[in-house]
């Protein structure tokens, strides 16, 4: 039950809520976690013409940022005694939560969880919701956590 742990993470408040529940989980079902983070370049994609040109360098610093993220999320997990990889994927064109399913089915998953806002009505409209995306495609089980204390980092024990 729920040996294989996906956890996306992108260093926000929500993400650290999650990976901490991940953390939980993982201890008491003896598990593992795979750590995710997904670089999204849609929005320099939206920019228009200036994508090409900068681009490579901005994928450079997303790519270092996003190792930087990944290392700290790692340490926190392996702190806790939890057996623990990690993934760094680029989503040239496509939408996030695609690539979290497909790594998802890639890794053979029991279970992904991830942070969430909680967004409702307009805010939710006019941010779209990877989670909800992730919850209607994902071939496994999705647990949401809710941050609800906003100073939740990726560096604090699950206890």
């Amino acid at each position: 039950m729920y040996q294989r742990i996906l956890v996306p993470v992108d260093g926000s408040a929500t993400s650290s809520a999650g990976l901490v529940e991940a953390i939980k989980l993982a201890r008491l079902t003896g598990g593992q976690i795979q750590l995710l983070h997904v670089i999204d370049d849609m929005p320099m994609m939206l920019a228009g013409e200036g994508y090409g040109a900068i681009s490579a360098d901005v994928m450079g610093v997303w790519k270092e940022s996003g190792q930087a993220l990944l290392r700290k999320a790692r340490t926190a997990v392996e702190n806790d005694g939890v057996p623990v990889d990690t993934v760094l994927v680029e989503t040239p064109g496509s939408r996030l939560s695609d690539a979290v399913v497909k790594q998802a089915l890639k890794w053979q998953a029991n279970l992904i969880v991830l942070g969430t806002h909680g967004r409702r009505g307009v805010g939710r409209v006019f941010l779209g919701s990877d989670a909800e995306q992730i919850v209607r495609s994902s071939p496994v089980p999705v647990l949401l956590v809710r941050a609800s204390d906003p100073a939740v980092g990726p560096g604090v024990s699950a206890g």
